[in-house]
């Protein structure tokens, strides 16, 4: 049997008022949602160990079933990974947002004003000739989403995620050293990597300022990407791939417009597929990720298919975005893979789920349990008929944690 999952980053959410007490999931409309729990098996999930920021880092590596206390390192190497960059012994890797500032001093947003890949790389570029050395280095991803590399730096500073902290005074949120951390060797202190890191985001205001890009943005009446914010840094991740912990998995892939994501896929042992178009918002090509899931699923057994928009959404506070983007999932995504699965004699076992909640209220990240089905073809299924928070908390898997969820959904 082959295996599907499909998740909506940041989908599940809180009661909203304006939509008449229900949660997105709720009030949207998703028949093909309904239908998949409908025939299969559904339940609760706790994605995020005690202990651990709800961040999509640590619920997307937990719902593949890896034991986050044994293998986190921070998204920097992930995403280090996804771009092709390979980890030095010394290296630490740590994720560099491109945001923009307010004028009264606050994080206005984590994205730069959406920033194109094309800005985001030139904007990443010229930072690196002005500010890159031997110690520094900044490497372009995606739109906002790239990467600083500190040669020796240390890992065990306090970093604020930017999308987790809308609004507020970003003086009050730079890098701060550990209190307990302890010296290692050949590395800087914490304390030094700190001042380092906030020293830069100190220059790189200055820089973006004047760049082009900036210049063009300002007079058009768009918001500006006018400063870096570094978090979560590690060192290179030491996991077992998918085909070492399920037998079942011979070959897998993982399709994403998120660097992060595609660095968690080939730490598991996931081939990359890169979708033109596809950006990790709501304008992204669902269509092409659809035919790209499925006809990975024709050569290999496991597929992870993710999809950004809805969270992107919850952090801008867009309610009219998220469900946008929760009914083009249904439509766009799960009803044509269901429909072609429907024709294949090979069953494919599918599962929908998010990865954390993202409510549109609160527009961070939230830890809590998040809706999950599962459908196996033959399989009885548990009498759920709808796709969302308090449908599934009635299903027959009950409440799961963590590494339970892959236990169940690979098991033969």
């Amino acid at each position: 049997m082959k295996h599907l999952i499909i998740l909506g980053d940041g989908m599940s959410d809180h009661h909203v008022a304006a939509l008449g007490g229900k949660t997105p999931l709720q009030y949207a409309s998703t028949p093909a949602f309904d239908a998949l729990a409908s025939k299969g098996r559904s339940g609760l999930l706790v994605t995020v160990p005690d202990g651990f920021s709800p961040g999509s880092e640590v619920a997307n590596t937990s719902i593949l079933g890896y034991d986050l206390n044994k293998v986190y390192e921070g998204r920097g190497p992930l995403e280090a990974a996804s771009i092709g960059y390979e980890m030095e012994p010394d290296d630490m890797a740590i994720r560099c947002n491109i945001i923009t500032l307010g004028n009264d001093g606050e994080i206005a947003n984590h994205h730069g004003g959406h920033l194109t890949t094309e800005e985001g790389t030139e904007l990443i570029n010229h930072l690196n000739a002005v500010l890159g050395n031997d110690r520094v280095k900044f490497i372009p991803g995606i739109q906002y989403r790239h990467l600083l590399v500190i040669k020796g730096g240390n890992k065990h500073i306090t970093c604020a995620p930017p999308h987790d902290h809308p609004g507020e005074q970003w003086r009050e949120l730079l890098v701060k050293p550990e209190i307990s951390a302890s010296a290692e060797d050949g590395r800087m202190t914490a304390e030094e990597t700190a001042a380092l890191l906030n020293d830069l985001i100190l220059r790189s205001q200055e820089i973006l300022a004047q760049h082009p890009i900036n210049k063009r943005r300002s007079a058009g009446g768009h918001l500006t990407a006018n400063s870096i914010w570094p978090w979560s840094p590690g060192y290179r991740p030491k996991m077992l791939t998918l085909q070492e912990m399920y037998p079942s998995v011979k070959s897998g892939a993982v399709i994403s417009a998120v660097d992060l994501i595609r660095g968690i896929g080939h730490y598991a042992g996931l081939r990359t597929i890169i979708v033109p178009g596809m950006t990790g918002l709501a304008d992204t090509n669902y269509e092409g990720k659809t035919r790209a899931a499925i006809e990975a699923l024709r050569t290999d057994d496991f597929v992870f298919l993710h999809l950004e928009a809805t969270d992107e959404a919850g952090h801008d506070g867009d309610i009219d975005l998220k469900l946008r983007a929760i009914e083009y999932l249904d439509r766009r995504v799960v009803a044509p893979i269901m429909e072609e699965l429907s024709t294949w004699d090979e069953p494919v076992r599918v599962a929908l789920l998010p990865d954390h909640a993202t409510p549109v209220e609160k527009r961070i990240h939230i830890g809590d349990p998040v809706p999950f089905t599962i459908y196996t073809p033959g399989a009885e299924p548990d009498g759920v008929t709808a796709y969302d928070e308090e449908s599934c908390a009635k299903g027959s898997y009950g409440l799961l944690r963590l590494q339970e969820f892959m236990k169940e959904f690979m098991e033969q």
